[in-house]
């Protein structure tokens, strides 16, 4: 059963991932130093939803893809992460070869 908002976990595991604290990265996507453990907090709890802008920066801060904070298992997760890594010309050339085997 997947869940209902993906973004808390995705949020969590990339920010661990990344070896900072909820207020290291907080204060890094521009929230008060004040405020920005309790608001990270609020966000890998699932209490309160960033914005996009907000989605935004943290993905850049984080080092993966927008995408990545929607996608429902881990398995997909991984999967934007690679290929969020891999050239334009190397892309087009897995959508080829994935299109041909569905």
């Amino acid at each position: 059963m997947s869940q209902a908002n993906p973004i808390p976990k995705r949020l969590k595991d990339a920010r661990q991932k990344a070896k900072l604290t909820q207020k290291e990265l907080g204060i890094r996507v521009g929230m008060d130093q004040g405020s920005a453990s309790g608001r990270m907090n609020h966000y890998e709890k699932g209490r309160h939803t960033p914005d996009i802008q907000t989605l935004k920066r943290m993905a850049e801060e984080l080092d993966v893809p927008i995408n990545y904070f929607f996608c429902e298992d881990d398995s997909a997760a991984t999967l934007a992460c690679l290929i969020d890594k891999l050239p334009e010309e190397e892309r087009l050339k897995l959508i080829e070869r994935l299109s041909k085997k569905v």
